[in-house]
């Protein structure tokens, strides 16, 4: 999956490049605060069991091996981005 820049991102990108970006005066706090954030949306709060037929499964590990995942990890992904709207076909 390759992720495309929009104007805005390249303009940070260049500006960051050319050393025209300022550290934030908090910048120890909003780091602190977005990898609690972070930490706290990654934290598996649920178990579930699930049927699948052998084949389905065996693709899905051989589809978790290519991309260098556990294949739990996989199938975790894709229904977080089908639930909020991010799969797309």
């Amino acid at each position: 999956m390759t992720a495309h820049k929009d104007n805005f991102e390249n303009e940070v990108l260049e500006a960051l490049y050319h050393g025209k970006l300022k550290r934030s005066k908090n910048a120890a706090q909003e780091t602190q605060a977005a990898g609690e954030a972070a930490t706290h949306y990654l934290k598996k709060e649920a178990r579930i069991n699930i049927r699948l037929s052998g084949p389905d499964l065996k693709l899905l590990k051989r589809r978790a091996a290519e991309e260098g995942i556990p294949y739990q990890t996989l199938i975790a992904s894709v229904l977080h981005k089908f639930v909020t709207g991010r799969l797309t076909s």
